[in-house]
């Protein structure tokens, strides 16, 4: 069983990250709440060291191993309560949690329902199934010091948390590439897709 990997930090996916430890790259998944947290303080080659969830995906013929990075043993603790929730499994809980742990356990706490159904993949039954399950026994995740400042995501159209998205897995720092859009829409105003803001900021970077 693996529980920890430390490498070097070689690629970051939608997903997932990839370290090279050894000569050998391992792909490891990691919620969008942990990831956006490495995209901030990890540049590429950084020495990184996660905390994993190890299982097996059962495929027809065969059992594909799987890894699951958190930053600390406190966010792969939650992880493992959310898998306890029927329906909910290693993969799913990877997508649902795309926000702070600290918010989803106070979502839970309140039985805010309303919230929890905003978390990929997770319907109207499903966060009641959660609420139910977990209510006032995931607490303490609540003080996670997991929030950060993500001021062009925040209230910013899905096109342009695309295009941030992008720039990340380009490399470029989470602050850089904030900043890249933010000029981008202020030249121009007909920017509506992502793509458009993408060839925007190419062309600044090429004229330069």
């Amino acid at each position: 069983m693996i529980v920890k990997i430390a490498g070097q930090l070689v690629e970051k996916n939608e997903q997932s990250v990839v370290l090279r430890l050894n000569g050998l790259y391992y792909e490891v998944m990691v919620p969008q709440s942990v990831l956006q947290r490495i995209a901030d303080d990890y540049p590429a080659e950084q020495e990184l060291e996660l905390i994993t969830y190890h299982y097996y995906q059962m495929n027809q013929s065969s059992a594909v191993p799987l890894l699951i990075g958190f930053l600390n043993k406190i966010e792969c603790d939650f992880f493992q309560q959310f898998i306890k929730v029927s329906g909910i499994g290693p993969r799913a809980a990877v997508k649902a949690i795309n926000k702070p742990i600290s918010e989803i356990t106070q979502a839970i706490d309140a039985g805010d329902v309303k919230m929890l159904k905003t978390l990929p993949g997770i319907g109207l039954q499903r966060a009641k199934e959660i609420v139910a399950k977990l209510q006032g026994k995931v607490s303490k995740y609540g003080l996670i010091q997991d929030r950060v400042a993500t001021p062009v995501a925040a209230e910013a159209p899905d096109w342009q948390e695309e295009a941030l998205n992008v720039l990340l897995q380009l490399q470029y720092k989470k602050p850089e590439a904030q900043d890249m859009i933010e000029k981008a829409l202020k030249r121009s105003d007909s920017i509506d897709t992502s793509e458009k803001l993408l060839n925007e900021i190419y062309k600044q970077k090429v004229n330069a």
